[in-house]
C-alpha cells in the first residue's frame, strides 16, 4: 500500500490537485505580486486568515502576505517536495505530526531555522 500512495502516480495526482486548489485560492485572495520563485508559485498580499502562520504551501503554491525571504522560500520548497511525495495524504500526516513546529517532523525536515522557527 505504501508504494501505491507515496511517490506514485496517485500522490502526483494529489499534488497536482492541491496545486490547482492553491492556485485558485491564491488567485481569489492575493492582492500583491504573483511570481514563480524557486519552483513555487508565490502569491503575496494574502489576507492573514487565508493561510497559516507566516505562510502556507499548498501543492506547488506558497500563500503569504510578505514572508518571502530566500530562506523561507527554500523551506517552502521542501514542503512542495513533501506534497509531491505524499499527495493528498500530506495534510493528514502533517496534522498527525502536530502543530508544534519544533516537534513536527515535516517542519524539522524543511528546516526550522529557514522556516523562521529558530533564531
Amino acid at each position: 500500500m505504501r508504494c501505491l500512495l507515496f511517490d506514485s502516480p496517485v500522490s502526483r495526482a494529489g499534488y497536482l490537485y492541491a496545486t490547482l486548489v492553491g492556485t485558485v485560492w491564491g488567485s481569489l485572495w492575493s492582492t500583491g505580486k504573483v511570481e514563480r520563485r524557486g519552483g513555487l508559485l508565490v502569491f503575496r498580499g494574502m489576507p492573514a486568515w487565508t493561510f497559516g502562520r507566516g505562510g502556507s504551501c499548498v501543492g506547488g503554491c506558497y500563500l503569504t502576505n510578505q514572508n518571502v525571504s530566500a530562506d523561507v522560500l527554500e523551506h517552502e520548497a521542501v514542503h512542495k517536495r513533501q506534497w509531491r511525495r505524499y499527495g493528498l495524504v500530506f495534510p493528514l500526516l502533517y496534522a498527525i505530526a502536530g502543530r508544534n513546529p519544533l516537534k513536527n517532523r515535516f517542519e524539522i525536515e524543511a528546516g526550522l531555522k529557514k522556516g523562521g522557527y529558530l533564531r
